[in-house]
């Protein structure tokens, strides 16, 4: 094979992993702060194409305006979710606040494109569709565009955990008993954690529903997020980089190798492949933390 298309196939697979890779940051920003993995991460980015085709058809908005505008109302969700249910399950056992989680991403999954309709629909970001040249190397232009926005929140992600609510969301993280009891205030940090996992989720849907289109489909991203998040470290924000660059790259030199060979679909099992792989060899990632527990 022709070292351009291998060429061609990381830059472009690099670029869509890093744009898997702004969901799975919100898994591990919950699982940072309040130690439970959310399922419903694949919903909310669903809800983040919605609300920006919604407020930009609705008020008639630009694109880029109804875009932040949705990561507002994606914040502000993600923090209800905490308030309305999540605080509601304090005490109770991990299993039961895991599968809570994965009740909503189902509800939202059919509630969603029950009321606003099913079809796939157009989000138009204003990108264009003419490729990048780099010499003879072609790159997709969304996939550029959105890969350097995912990255730019990343690198965010990274700076933010060295402020002030930062430092108080590991506090958290390292021990709720202890947070609590210099007086940080244990529920506001969970809640502001649910709420910038709506954004980078709801980020993620819009670039998303700019490339592939707006419907329901946008939730299924949620098994390339546990990938990444499980590969990565759930509780490693630079794990999630690193983790996504790897399985962009994979799916793509898989689907640009294999497929001609097999017939095609082996794009969609690299995530499950790793995720298997990664449980059975090395539980807590490539960066997370190692927990050992005495039975």
């Amino acid at each position: 094979m022709d070292i351009l298309l291998y060429a061609e196939l990381t830059i472009n697979g690099a670029l869509v992993g890093l744009m898997y890779a702004l969901v799975a940051l919100g898994i591990v920003l919950v699982y940072k702060a309040s130690g439970y993995a959310n399922l419903a991460q694949g919903a909310f980015a669903m809800a983040g194409g919605y609300a920006c085709l919604l407020i930009t058809t609705a008020l008639g908005l630009p694109v880029w305006a109804a875009a932040l505008l949705s990561l507002v109302v994606l914040f502000l969700a993600g923090m209800l979710v905490e308030r309305l249910l999540l605080r509601r399950m304090i005490g109770q056992p991990v299993v039961m606040v895991i599968m809570l989680t994965l009740g909503l991403e189902i509800l939202l999954r059919g509630l969603v494109p029950g009321l606003l309709g099913s079809s796939v629909k157009r989000l138009d970001l204003g990108i264009p569709q003419a490729p990048v040249l780099l010499g003879d190397i072609l790159v997709n232009r969304a996939y550029l565009a959105g890969g350097v926005i995912a990255l730019v929140l990343i690198v965010g992600s990274m700076a933010f955990f060295n402020s002030p609510l930062g430092v108080r969301m590991r506090a958290v993280s390292d021990d709720k008993i202890a947070a609590w009891s210099v007086g940080i205030r244990v529920e506001h940090v969970i809640a502001v954690a649910w709420g910038l996992a709506g954004v980078s989720a709801g980020a993620a849907g819009i670039l998303w529903g700019s490339v592939q289109g707006v419907d329901w489909t946008l939730s299924l991203l949620l098994l390339k997020a546990l990938a990444i998040a499980i590969l990565g470290g759930l509780d490693s924000v630079p794990g999630v980089l690193v983790a996504g660059l790897v399985i962009g790259i994979a799916e793509s030199v898989a689907a640009g190798v294999l497929d001609p060979l097999v017939g095609g679909g082996t794009r969609d099992i690299v995530a499950s492949v790793f995720i298997l792989l990664t449980v059975l060899v090395r539980p807590h990632g490539l960066f997370g933390s190692e927990h050992i527990e005495r039975v």
